[in-house]
Order: C-alpha cells, then structure tokens, then sequence
C-alpha cells in the first residue's frame, strides 16, 4: 500500500575514522533507514574525523550500502587537511539541487526540491554561505513555488539548547534566514552539534540531527538520528536513539507558531 506521505531519513555526523565512531552502530543505522525505505535519504555532513582520503574511502563504503543513494554535503571536519577536494573526488559536488517527485495523500504529486549547501571554511569549526552561495539558494530554488523546498546546511541557523556556549552557528545566519524565507524553503536540514532538536523558525523548521554513530555526545544526549514525514496537512519530526532504537515524535501542524515539544515517545 502506497504511503500518505514522503519520508526522509536525515543522518548526519558519522565521523569516519574518530575513535570515538562506532561501526556496529552505524551498521544498524544503516539497516533500519533500509527497512523503512524511505523515498529520500540525507546527510549533512562530518562524514570524517579529519578529512583524510582513507576517512572518505571508509565513508563512501557506507553511504554505499543504503538502498536510497543519498544526498551529502560535507561538514566542517571534512574541510580539514583541505579535505573539502577529496569529498569532491570521493563523494560528489559539495553544492547541488535535486527534485523528486513527492506523492500526496489524495494519490497525485507535486514536486520536492533539496539545495545543498557546503557551509564549511578550511580548517575552522565556523560556518558561513557567504554572498555568492546565498544568492545560489535563490537560483536553484527561483521560480519553483509548485515544490516543497528543502535546503541543507551542515552548520545550524539557531542555536541548538544543550550544546553550551554558542560558539560557531552559521555567521551569516541571519541573511540565509532572510534568504531561505524568501524563497519559500520549508525545512533547513543541518547537523553540527550532535545534539537534535527542531525550530519553527519564519515561516519554516530548522530540524538539526545528532550524530548517528560516535560517541562524541554532551551530557546525556544519545546518539541519534532523524525521520521526517511530509504529510498534506504537517510535518512529522521523530528522533531515533541510535543506540536503543526508541523514537521521540514531535508532531508539527504546518504554521505551528510556537517551540516544539514531544508529544510521544515509543
């Protein structure tokens, strides 16, 4: 039975190489993302611990392995050791725009458009899109208003509770929120701090996921990775222990105005 709505699977900061990465882990992620077969899988960003060609080669087996070929954008570990040329190589371009075919719950479809973004600065932790890539978001997604609009940043565009000091959100994160509004995106999908967690934010939901497999966590945040259901009438955010398998549901009525909170767990 065909399903009543498009399902992303979001995975992020899987951390090649590090030696706080867990293999075993990563391998039931990458199981139960193929179980559910969802229609779109993406990845913003830290596929390695330092950017180094081994580190992307162990990656690129691994993103290999999912049913759905996903869509990665690299992250500020990547960019170490000049490693944002090696994604190129090993990974694919580090700026993109993809549509997809997004089917409703009344049988037709309408369009789905992810714009990828590469956020990173060599060998800093800091992110910035920077002039030129944001008036790339407004070409890729101009004249599309018929599409659900996604863009994809590695580094987040609001701070992210439980993460400390804030020391490195996207610089000019105020401008790309300008943008993105602007152009009617619907999800900014990002990773970074290893800790999830969902923002209504203008008009649109910054959905920021951990890391799915290392334990390079704060406090007692688990290792963790994100679903997103697109239905007609909302958006329906659920955070995965990677370890555990348990899953905290936040539901979203679309121009929900107010900060999300859990609804269910299971």
């Amino acid at each position: 039975m065909a399903r009543d709505h498009f399902l992303i699977a979001q995975v992020s900061d899987i951390h090649c190489g590090g030696p706080r990465h867990d293999e075993a882990m990563l391998d039931i992620v990458i199981t139960e993302v193929n179980e559910a077969e969802p229609d779109l899988v993406l990845i913003p960003g830290d596929l390695t611990d330092k950017g180094y060609p081994e580190e992307f080669e162990e990656a690129r087996a691994h993103l290999s392995r999912f049913r759905v070929r996903p869509l990665v954008i690299p992250g500020n570990h990547d960019a170490r050791n000049v490693g944002y040329v090696v994604f190129e190589d090993v990974i694919g371009p580090r700026n993109f725009g993809r549509e997809f075919d997004m089917p409703t719950g009344h049988g037709d479809k309408r369009r789905l458009k992810v714009v990828g973004c590469d956020s990173t600065r060599p060998d800093l932790d800091d992110g910035e899109l920077g002039r030129h890539r944001q008036e790339y978001v407004t070409d890729e997604f101009r004249d599309r208003d018929d599409c659900f609009k996604i863009l994809m940043i590695h580094h987040h565009v609001v701070p992210i509770p439980g993460t400390g000091r804030e020391r490195n959100i996207l610089l000019d994160a105020g401008d790309v929120l300008e943008v993105a509004s602007q152009a009617g995106v619907d999800i900014i999908v990002g990773g970074h701090k290893h800790v999830p967690h969902v923002w209504p934010v203008a008009g649109m939901l910054a959905v920021t996921s951990g890391t799915a497999s290392t334990w390079r966590t704060r406090g007692y945040t688990a290792p963790s990775f994100s679903w997103i259901r697109i239905y007609d009438d909302r958006i329906e955010v659920s955070i995965q222990n990677a370890a555990t398998g348990e899953r905290e549901i936040w539901a979203v009525p679309r121009g929900m105005p107010h900060p999300l909170r859990p609804v269910m767990t299971t």
